[in-house]
Parts: structure tokens; C-alpha cells; sequence
């Protein structure tokens, strides 16, 4: 099994950045395929950003070229880097981990392991 801790979280004012960590245990980090989720408050659970195996990247339209999914591999460690934040990137953000081959990053259903997800909030 896999045991996913997520920190990082806070409150920020439009246009802030924040970075998200999320630590891996159980398995060997190096062939993990991680994505970052977050659902609002009464809406749908999203697909943010995804990290392959091979190292390739995947984004959301929605948070494309503001934010950035990074993979310390030493530290068993996935960040999102989030820049230019707005009030609507407002959500509880999850970290995820597959050990097995992923068909789509984007779908939460690809995914075994998830974190407990941790509050972004952003202040107009």
C-alpha cells in the first residue's frame, strides 16, 4: 500500500502563490504515476495536473501555465507550484498515486492512493 501526506495549504490573496508538497511511502516513488485533483465546495472532483512515469506533464486547461507539477524523486516528494492565483482556483486539493499503468491521468478513477487533501483558499 501507499500512504500519501499532503501540506502547504493556506490562505492567499488573488494574484499569491503557494507551493504543495505530497510525500509518498510504500512503494518505490521512481515509478508512481502522480496527479494533483481539488473539488469545491458542491462541485465535481477536477483534474488538475498529472506526472507520468516517463516525466512527461499533463495540466488542466484551466491552470495551464500557471501552474507547474514538479517531482523530487530523492525525497519521495510531487509539488504543485501555483502561481497568479485566483479566487476560483478555491478548493481542497488532493494529491493521488497510481503504482499500476495509467490509460488517462485526468480521470480520478485511474488512481489507488489518495491524500487527505489539504484547503486552498483565495482572497479577493
Amino acid at each position: 500500500q501507499v500512504q500519501l501526506v499532503e501540506s502547504g495549504g493556506g490562505l492567499v490573496q488573488a494574484g499569491g502563490s503557494l507551493r504543495l508538497s505530497c510525500v509518498a511511502s510504500g512503494r518505490t516513488f521512481r515509478r508512481y504515476t502522480m496527479g494533483w485533483f481539488r473539488q469545491a465546495p458542491g462541485k465535481e472532483r477536477e483534474f488538475v495536473a498529472a506526472s507520468t512515469w516517463s516525466g512527461s506533464t499533463a495540466y488542466a486547461d484551466s491552470v495551464k501555465d500557471r501552474f507547474t507539477i514538479a517531482r523530487d524523486t530523492a525525497k519521495n516528494t510531487v509539488y504543485l507550484h501555483m502561481n497568479s492565483l485566483k479566487p476560483e482556483d478555491t478548493a481542497v486539493y488532493y494529491c493521488a498515486a497510481s503504482t499500476a499503468v495509467v490509460a488517462s491521468v485526468v480521470l480520478p478513477e485511474s488512481y489507488h492512493y489518495w491524500g487527505q487533501g489539504t484547503q486552498v483558499t483565495v482572497s479577493s
